[in-house]
């Protein structure tokens, strides 16, 4: 693995985070609610400030630590419900190729996806109004199609190979050939998707949170930190810079992590590495 340039620097880049958000769960140097207006807009680099204050006076340190924890949990439950009802309607889409279900799935599917994850939050907040758990939910409907479509079209080519023939000649139903046979063979696959849409699910909580659809206050969101620092970045930029820089880092080590286990699963870049 160590040969895999892409797939150290973004393992190295994706657990920095997740080591912050998990830190953050048991400590962080500020209380995140707490406003200290005496010591608002302090500059990076300050002695007790290490990444400066808010126009609240809280600590932007403890903040990006917090909102990577709210990014990171909200990003993978997305993905999670992406995975957990878009693979096995992949996997039945595949098994009845050409059939009914495989056309009701499919076209679903092409519904589901010409609404984006934005305008799909909007919808549910209109209802039930803005939350993490919209977000969540309005993420993981987008993933769906995403995981289905990856899911059939992987998964028809592995039934025309030998095997799965030896297995419908040995009398095997269609879903124990989908669990026993196409699922192992698909997992490498799903593992790359899924660390790519997990980049994207860090994004799109982020666009979400800016448009003040996503985690509420006082819960610490880089999407929010950005949109409160739009109106002062002229005399106080690193309230952007800093959640900006932590969602580009983020979204860039996932990237490239998925891009080397990608290289990494692939047995003919793995033969030419020897």
């Amino acid at each position: 693995m160590l040969r895999h340039r892409n797939l150290v620097i973004g393992a190295v880049l994706a657990l920095a985070f997740l080591l912050a958000a998990v830190v953050s769960l048991f400590w962080t140097p500020f209380d995140v609610a707490e406003i200290d207006i005496a010591n608002k807009l302090k500059k990076p680099g300050d002695s007790i400030y290490l990444f400066g204050t808010d126009h609240f006076g809280r600590d932007i340190l403890s903040m990006i630590m917090v909102g990577a924890r709210t990014s990171i949990a909200v990003a993978l439950v997305a993905v999670g419900i992406g995975m957990l009802f878009g693979v096995p309607l992949g996997l039945a889409a595949a098994s009845r190729h050409g059939g009914v279900l495989d056309e009701l799935i499919m076209r679903t599917n092409d519904l589901v996806f010409a609404f984006p994850a934005l305008l799909i939050a909007v919808m549910i907040t209109a209802v039930f109004g803005p939350s993490a758990i919209n977000a969540i939910i309005a993420i993981g409907i987008f993933n769906i199609p995403v995981f289905a479509r990856l899911t059939r079209g992987a998964a028809l080519s592995v039934w025309q190979r030998d095997f799965i023939l030896a297995a419908r000649v040995a009398g095997k139903t269609a879903t124990r050939i989908s669990l026993e046979h196409i699922l192992p063979n698909l997992l490498n696959l799903l593992i790359v998707q899924g660390t790519i849409q997990f980049s994207l699910g860090i994004l799109a909580e982020a666009g979400l949170s800016y448009v003040g659809l996503g985690a509420q206050p006082p819960t610490p969101s880089w999407g929010r930190m950005l949109a409160e620092s739009q109106t002062m970045i002229s005399f106080a930029p690193h309230l952007a810079l800093f959640p900006g820089f932590a969602i580009v880092l983020t979204v860039l080590g996932l990237n490239l992590f998925g891009d080397g286990l990608r290289d990494y699963f692939d047995p003919r870049i793995r033969r030419g590495s020897r």
